[in-house]
């Protein structure tokens, strides 16, 4: 049947490796209207390999919810269709538009883009096959040079399909070099198009968003790589169409806490050792743009341990290492500590006073986040390491100086 919606939807993109049942449903919880699951290939499928009908999980809160499948042989991708539709999701989508070379060898994915009447006839077979709705998603073409992208999606239209996303690069570019919206924008703006365009790629800011609606027409906007660490960029594009203004950004203890509700869940769904191993690699987005990897390095630690628990602002992350770890880059940070096993080394008292100087300095143009000062104090260090480095022929003289020195 028909499913509502509302204006300018957000999806949240199928993605290998990332839009699992954890993460669609934070996603969910944060605006997504609807989701999809990590693609699912069909040979994979009607041969129970459990890596692929793992990915059929789906759940209640999710809903709408889209199950995405690939593959290039008609009796295998109806056999999935058959197999999908057991799970009861929303939504048939098919992948035209994977750009990996292991899938576009096999005719699957982008490669299908070379052949136009097979990408209609499969739409077609599988539309007649099933009671669900049939969406595709889908690249601009192969490369710059066969671009067939409004003929495609008419004749994806004729076969059926209920709705099109467009990713705005060809399957040469793969995710290089930046989307081509006004290429979507003529599919959209084509007299003969019936069903909703929607845009992907490079839709990676609340602005970005606005743009894609108000400049190029479309109908929404499938949000992919900006999502990954960041399940709250759906509320922070909604709340942007509704006040013009920007959400503030999600304060570090947010941040762990939502990194350790997608560990609990992942834990939950896939068992200890897979949701530990498989969730570290997200640590990093989620910390992403706030400081060094000491976060992401302690926060992996203390998967490890198994104390999940821990994992909370007051206790595992102490508040004053997160402080120091935030305000200072990384160059600084190793700065500073190099500095400060000097000063505990040296037994030299001119060579002390020195160091103590760079430490005022360095700490001073860090609180005060001048980046003259940090010039200063760079400048002042190389200069210091140069003089003692002259003075004591070694940098060893200076951090074991014997009592006579």
């Amino acid at each position: 049947g028909n499913i509502d919606l509302g204006e300018f939807p957000l999806l949240l993109a199928p993605m290998e490796d990332v839009s699992d049942p954890p993460f669609r449903a934070l996603c969910k919880e944060n605006g997504a209207d609807v989701v999809y699951t990590e693609f699912i290939s069909s040979e994979g499928l009607i041969r129970n390999a459990a890596k692929s009908t793992m990915k059929l999980d789906i759940y209640e809160q999710e809903r709408p919810v889209g199950i995405q499948i690939f593959g290039a042989n008609l009796d295998s991708m109806l056999q999935s269709v058959d197999i999908v539709e057991q799970t009861n999701p929303d939504i048939v989508d098919i992948n035209f538009g994977c750009p990996v070379k292991k899938v576009v060898c096999k005719g699957a994915g982008a490669g299908i883009l070379k052949d136009i009447d097979k990408m209609e006839m499969l739409t077609m077979e599988m539309v007649k096959r099933t009671q669900l709705p049939v969406t595709v998603k889908t690249r601009l073409g192969c490369d710059e040079k066969n671009i067939k992208i409004v003929e495609v999606a008419e004749r994806i239209q004729d076969a059926g399909a209920k709705a099109i996303t467009i990713h705005g690069r060809t399957r040469a570019q793969m995710y290089k070099g930046l989307a081509d919206w006004t290429l979507i924008s003529d599919v959209k703006n084509n007299p003969r198009m019936k069903i909703p365009v929607f845009g992907n790629g490079d839709v990676n800011s609340p602005e970005k968003a606005v743009e894609m609606r108000d400049v190029y027409g479309l109908d929404g906007a499938m949000i992919g790589r900006a999502s990954i660490g960041n399940p709250w960029f759906f509320n922070q594009v909604k709340h942007y169409f509704k006040t013009g203004d920007k959400m503030p950004s999600p304060t570090i203890n947010d941040r762990i806490e939502m990194a350790k509700r997608h560990l609990e869940m992942s834990i939950k769904w896939k068992g200890e050792k897979l949701g530990v191993l498989e969730t570290r690699r997200h640590y990093s987005n989620y910390f992403k743009g706030i400081g060094p990897q000491n976060v992401y390095n302690r926060m992996s630690q203390s998967l490890k341990t198994k104390n999940i628990d821990k994992i909370t602002p007051a206790d595992h992350l102490h508040n004053d290492f997160l402080d120091i770890t935030v305000k200072f880059g990384i160059t600084s940070l190793i700065l500073l500590f190099l500095v400060y096993f000097l000063i505990i080394k040296t037994k030299n008292k001119e060579h002390k006073i020195l160091l103590n100087i760079l430490m005022i300095m360095l700490l001073s143009s860090q609180l005060t986040q001048s980046q003259f000062a940090h010039h200063q104090a760079i400048t002042f260090f190389i200069t210091l390491f140069y003089l003692l480095r002259e003075k004591s022929n070694s940098l060893s003289c200076l951090l074991y100086t014997s009592d006579a020195a």
